[in-house]
């Protein structure tokens, strides 16, 4: 606790010009967090005033240790403390929040908003969950978070990324063979958990070696399967096919000229298209429309029992019957919908719970890898591993964006990633692609020829 709370005085210091400060307290833990952070920050000569919602006969352990090591005045709550603007640091509440906050703390937390102070929160924000991410009544806005050991779940999460801030884990102490007896599983998105699995260094690969993907493309959307051939050639797919109908093979065939286009009218002609085991991946969806056709082709990938990725109108094809879909995942399969997409096939995990809940009940009941896409994007499997990927930009909110992805999977996957690795992978390069792209303006047709130097910008982890 002492390390703790020194940590927190040193991120206002660090974040924060000197100032009048009021450390807001709550009864458990966090709250002895913040008795320390005040009495270092007021030895460093910063005039802090300190709130305790509680009282000192509710302190146990440790927070009765750091509220005895505080020599100052504690005071009560009132709205007058706010009227110099101070700094506040927020320790009343921490990861492990499990009911809504109202009442006088509701109100307090209201007030630092609506002023928009500056708020350095301990751990977590209160009113944030630090493990699902959801809010339970009023939240602070922080500006600096500091967390410990590792960071949560919560702080990843939409509202997380909103509210936290500079977030800083702070070492206080907790030896690292601690994840042993933890035995977590999940981790945040980053080259370092699939960066090796990329190397392509054997000088006799050719083009069957890095693997085939072939991409059912629609009647109409013909520019979803173009991104998505881009992308999965721009990671690394030996080939990459697109099956169309033959009314608009004349549309792609004067496309780019590096894509194979071949004929595939109905589920039949696609089904005798994989029947050629070199087609090692499938990517069926981006504007391969909702029909018969998709929903024949979909079931026809499945029996191979090769890499398959689902998006778009695979997923949508099948809204009324879920369950002939999932009865069907035999092989590896993800699928890698958007909020509406995913209430399609799990209206009950629509709502409620946190999303990272939500995509491990999925990815367990489908047998299938799940990703949902979002600034929070989650990646599942069935066994219960998860990524969170936040690395991106908000200029990826264009049409477009999330083929570009998808066939970024299928190159993936054709080269022999897991769907896990390969939508970790895809996820991280296709934020990264629209980070270096550095501003406004971004469309998805720039993103596949940005996936080079975010390949190289993974090479170190290699």
């Amino acid at each position: 606790m002492e390390a703790a709370g020194r940590s927190v005085a040193a991120a206002a210091m660090q974040h924060h010009a000197w100032r009048p400060v009021v450390v807001l307290c709550g009864p458990g833990n966090n709250g002895g967090d913040g008795f320390v952070a005040a009495r270092r920050l007021q030895k460093a000569g910063w005039p802090v005033r300190l709130v305790l919602f509680g009282t000192f006969g509710s302190l146990k352990g440790d927070a009765a240790w750091a509220a005895g090591t505080w020599a100052g005045p504690v005071e009560r709550w009132s709205a007058t403390m706010l009227d110099d603007a101070p700094l506040v640091i927020d320790a009343i509440f921490g990861a492990g929040l499990s009911r809504a906050i109202e009442g006088e703390i509701g109100a307090a937390i209201e007030l630092v908003n609506a002023r928009k102070l500056p708020v350095v929160a301990v751990d977590v924000p209160s009113g944030l969950h630090g493990d699902t991410g959801e809010i339970l009544g009023p939240a602070f806005e922080a500006e600096t978070t500091v967390s410990f050991f590792r960071a949560k779940p919560g702080h990843y999460s939409v509202e997380g990324l909103r509210r936290c801030g500079h977030l800083h884990i702070a070492d206080i102490g907790i030896p690292t063979d601690a994840l042993t007896e933890i035995d977590p599983r999940v981790w945040l998105n980053g080259p370092a958990l699939w960066a090796h699995l990329l190397r392509r260094d054997d000088i006799a690969d050719h083009k069957y070696a890095r693997g085939h993907l072939t991409i059912l493309a629609g009647p109409h959307a013909t520019g979803a399967a173009r991104l998505a051939a881009l992308a999965g050639r721009r990671v690394g797919a030996g080939l990459v096919t697109i099956a169309a109908f033959s009314s608009t093979l004349p549309a792609f065939q004067a496309a780019e000229p590096g894509n194979l286009i071949v004929e595939a009218d109905d589920g039949e002609m696609f089904a005798h298209l994989l029947g050629d085991e070199r087609r090692n991946a499938i990517l069926i969806g981006p504007g391969s429309g909702t029909g018969d056709r998709t929903r024949d082709s979909v079931l026809s990938a499945l029996d191979t029992r090769r890499s398959l990725v689902l998006d778009a109108d695979a997923i949508t094809a099948f809204a009324t019957e879920p369950d002939l879909l999932f009865s069907r995942v035999r092989g590896p399969t993800l699928l890698t919908p958007h909020e509406g997409e995913f209430r399609r096939l799990f209206a009950d995990l629509g709502r409620g719970a946190g999303k990272l809940d939500r995509v491990r009940r999925a990815a367990a009941r489908s047998g299938a890898t799940i990703l949902l896409k979002g600034p929070d994007t989650v990646i599942a499997e069935p066994d219960g591993r998860a990524v969170i990927s936040v690395h991106a930009s908000p200029a990826l909110a264009t049409a477009g964006s999330g083929d570009v992805l998808a066939g970024t999977i299928g190159g993936l996957l054709a080269q022999g990633l897991t769907p896990f690795a390969a939508a970790s992978a895809a996820a991280w390069l296709h934020g990264e692609c629209s980070l270096q792209f550095g501003g406004p303006g971004l469309i998805a047709e720039d993103l596949p020829a940005l996936l080079p130097r975010a390949l190289q910008s993974v090479s170190s982890f290699n």
